[in-house]
């Protein structure tokens, strides 16, 4: 297998976490250069489907995008330590707490970046009202996952699960536009510290 990734992009830092808290070391990884339209090739495109990264190539005939399906599919490989639900109440409660961590959270936070910060204009026709916006989204959402945060360890279960890494990796992407958690945000405060420390953290940065 071999993963298409980008060290400058946030959703290849998803698999590089994942992986790093599982300790796949067996997949060969190949860098991408987004600046330099490498993901817009023939040659990747045809593997891709889409200028997306990153990228997952099973076989000569398989390769998947989106970062949380590359995840699911590496936890049916390599199930331990299990980050998406070990039975059916676990895995729905993950589950709601990815999206939200993906829709409320990651995902504005990189459209903060990608509109609000000047280095990205090379790839993105910018607009500045949309990085306001989806920084105020985003800091009312990390409201909700204080409260959760205030009667669990971690997001969505009692370890680290794929929710966390989604979450974890949109907000520090986010320093990139001078973007952290309000201090009043204690419990998300201890539980990004607590993150940050871990050594898949490190994966790749």
């Amino acid at each position: 297998m071999k993963l298409y990734d980008s060290r400058r992009a946030p959703n290849p830092r998803r698999v590089r976490w994942f992986m790093a808290e599982k300790g796949i070391e067996d997949i060969e990884i190949v860098d991408v250069d987004i600046f330099g339209g490498q993901h817009r090739s023939p040659d990747y495109l045809a593997k891709a489907g889409l200028p997306n990264v990153p990228a997952l190539e099973i076989d000569e005939t398989t390769t998947i995008t989106e970062s949380v399906a590359i995840c699911r599919y590496l936890e049916s490989l390599y199930p331990e330590p299990n980050l998406f639900g070990r039975d059916a109440r676990e895995i729905a409660v993950i589950e709601m707490w990815t999206r939200r961590a993906e829709m409320l959270l990651s995902t504005p936070l990189m459209m903060a970046v990608r509109h609000g910060h000047p280095a990205l204009a090379a790839i993105e026709t910018q607009i500045p009202e949309i990085a306001d916006t989806n920084r105020k989204a985003a800091e009312r959402a990390l409201k909700v996952f204080d409260r959760r945060l205030a009667e669990s360890e971690f997001i969505a279960a009692d370890r680290v699960t794929i929710a966390d890494i989604l979450a974890v990796t949109g907000i520090d992407f986010a320093r990139m536009v001078k973007f952290r958690p309000d201090a009043e945000l204690v419990n998300v405060g201890r539980w990004l510290t607590a993150m940050m420390e871990r050594p898949a953290a490190k994966a790749g940065v």
